[in-house]
């Protein structure tokens, strides 16, 4: 018997590094900038506190311009 020779396998191509999806950012009005900062100056707590709750308010108010840094502290103290 003849022999048949086969075709040599395709080496694997080295996989790249899986791509980060970037983030499309809404940004605040300038309402909202204000708002956000005297809803801000009004409290009373640390600076690791204020900063991780004015991360929050921003992450609710980018969601919806319609809803206002009092709407979005009442949403995040439930």
């Amino acid at each position: 018997m003849p022999e048949v020779e086969q075709e040599p396998e395709p080496e694997p191509q080295p996989q790249s590094p899986p791509t980060k999806k970037k983030r499309v950012g809404k940004k605040l009005s300038d309402k909202q900038k204000a708002d956000l900062k005297k809803h801000m100056d009004n409290m009373e707590m640390t600076v690791s506190e204020k900063r991780s709750h004015r991360m929050k308010l921003m992450g609710k108010m980018k969601q919806d311009p319609r809803i206002t840094a009092k709407k979005a502290h009442n949403m995040i103290s439930k």
